[in-house]
């Protein structure tokens, strides 16, 4: 795998027991900073998300691990086993998201690990934690975003649960987080530590600002909670597009946001006058600007608003995203090819260094073992283990 050696995490070496996407996604945020992150799956089928929409290879797999190397174990093999010992006594990192108390069972808990490698970071990630009356259950990101209380601010009365996963996606986020935190202690103890973190609290430290406004200031948090305070709205223009505005609290957005749509009647309407009062009538508020956004295109309330430095976005489908001038003058995407399955577009680490990103990784996600050879070798296993580690052994 090319690899640039100025990259931050250059010289670190993660290994994975991971699938789906919490842990998976982890990986990758620190493969993105340049980690070497090897991923060990079991030789049968690997992780389950290979398989999404057929195959082995699916979207979904590819875009939580890019930049790793795929080597394929059986755990419970004695050669596997064996192998798996020897890596984790190269290894800076270990990220696992089994659910509670499988490693134990595997002989594989972070105190054994750690008797073996004191530098190691062993994190663990469970959907509630690793003890309580929900520590057993199986768990998603519906279930992190229903228990967390996201999905309450999210979801009318009658709604059916859409959008992207986001439970998964900020424990992964909180791990790679955390992992970073332990590495640099490490710089200044030499020793490693044990991570545990959990779904349901990853996903319930999100939304720290609902609870807040609940317990301090008695506040009934419901769907239109925030876009109520923030002044945030969305509104459909005569050619049916939709366009985002928010105003949030200085009155300069208020006024400038009247002027943009010619609506300055409004400023004298007692219902919206003041800022308390917009906050209380929100939805009659949304009412009148949706009749002035119905006149004219998007483009031209666009136009009006750009002119009255109005916070606002067009509401872009993501092929639209692809194409947007500034996404693409930022180079958000970026092709990346594999051997086999050829080329594919991928998504560039959002945080530049120095004002660049060029010592990003850009590696394609492995094939189910695709690299077991090269990684077994490099741990000094002989061509005999090499093979029966790969048979499964």
């Amino acid at each position: 795998m090319a690899k640039k050696s100025s990259a931050p995490l250059d010289g670190v070496r993660v290994v994975e027991l991971t699938s789906m996407i919490t842990g998976p996604l982890a990986g990758t945020l620190l493969a993105d900073l340049g980690a070497e992150v090897i991923k060990v799956e079991n030789p049968t089928d690997g992780d389950p998300f290979r398989s999404f929409r057929g195959g082995s290879y699916s979207p979904y797999f590819c875009t939580y691990n890019r930049n790793k190397k795929g080597l394929t174990l059986n755990l419970k093999g004695s050669h596997g086993r064996a192998a798996f010992l020897k890596l984790v006594e190269s290894a800076d990192v270990l990220i696992v998201n089994f659910r509670s108390g499988v490693m134990e069972r595997l002989g594989l808990g972070a105190e054994t690990l750690q008797e073996l490698n004191p530098r190691l970071i062993v994190c663990s990630i469970t959907g509630f934690g690793e003890s309580g009356p929900y520590a057993d259950r199986p768990a998603y990101d519906a279930v992190g975003q229903a228990l967390s209380g996201i999905s309450s601010l999210l979801l009318g009365a009658d709604a059916q649960i859409t959008g992207p996963s986001i439970a998964d996606n900020l424990t992964g986020m909180t791990a790679s987080y955390a992992i970073l935190g332990a590495l640099y202690q490490r710089e200044r103890t030499g020793q490693g530590r044990s991570i545990q973190l959990n779904m349901l609290e990853s996903t319930i430290a999100f939304i720290a600002d609902p609870f807040a406004n609940y317990t301090m200031a008695g506040v009934r948090p419901d769907p239109l909670m925030r876009v109520r305070a923030s002044q945030s709205y969305a509104l459909r223009c005569a050619d049916g597009k939709l366009l985002a505005i928010h105003m949030s609290s200085p009155a300069k957005f208020w006024t400038g946001m009247l002027q943009a749509l010619d609506r300055m009647d409004l400023a004298s309407d007692p219902r919206f006058s003041e800022r308390v009062a917009r906050l209380d009538n929100y939805d009659a508020l949304a009412v009148e600007l949706n009749k002035t956004s119905g006149t004219q295109t998007r483009e031209h309330w666009i136009e009006r608003l750009v002119a009255n430095d109005v916070p606002h976005a067009p509401v872009l489908t993501l092929p639209e995203v692809v194409e947007d001038p500034q996404v693409q003058h930022l180079g958000t995407f970026t092709e990346i090819t594999h051997p086999v399955h050829g080329p594919q577009m991928t998504i560039r680490r959002p945080v530049l260094y120095d004002g660049s990103r060029d010592d990003q990784p850009l590696d394609a996600a492995p094939d189910l073992g695709e690299h077991s050879v090269e990684v077994l070798t490099s741990l000094g296993l002989s061509a005999e283990v090499v093979e029966a580690v790969r048979r499964g052994e």
